[in-house]
């Protein structure tokens, strides 16, 4: 699949039985950000998730826990908030889920490669810096 280059932000979001309508939530920080304002019209694209049956280590994955909100070798566009204790960066996304970045800074706005994935945190390997 192909990315525009218009791209504003990216996200994952549930959408919610609102009675005579359904509606996408957009993330705070989002708009925060400026990335969106409220009042301002945009085109949406829903990308349905590929669900697996299964997890990397051969459990079968809990209906009654959360799952991760990434999946191995997906690509997010995630903002660096904090540095670790190793040094490295850290990004959260969906519901506070910690992706770890090695070699970004809190601040830093970068393309990212899910290359791990662990029920409390993943690890991303940066593709692109500057977007």
């Amino acid at each position: 699949m192909e990315i525009s280059d218009k791209l504003l932000c990216l996200f994952s979001a549930e959408v919610t039985d609102d009675g005579d309508s359904y509606t996408v939530e957009i993330p705070k920080r989002e708009v925060e950000r400026g990335t969106v304002a409220p009042g301002d019209t945009y085109r949406v694209a829903l990308i349905e998730r590929e669900r697996s049956s299964s997890t990397d280590d051969g459990d079968e994955p809990s209906p009654s826990e959360p799952q991760p909100p990434v999946e191995r070798g997906e690509t997010r566009y995630v903002e660096i908030e904090d540095i670790g204790k190793q040094g490295d960066g850290i990004a959260r996304v969906e519901r506070g889920y910690v992706i770890i970045v090695p070699g970004a800074d809190v601040g830093e706005r970068v393309k990212v490669e899910i290359t791990e994935v662990k029920s409390n945190f993943a690890v991303g390997e940066i593709l692109d810096e500057d977007f």
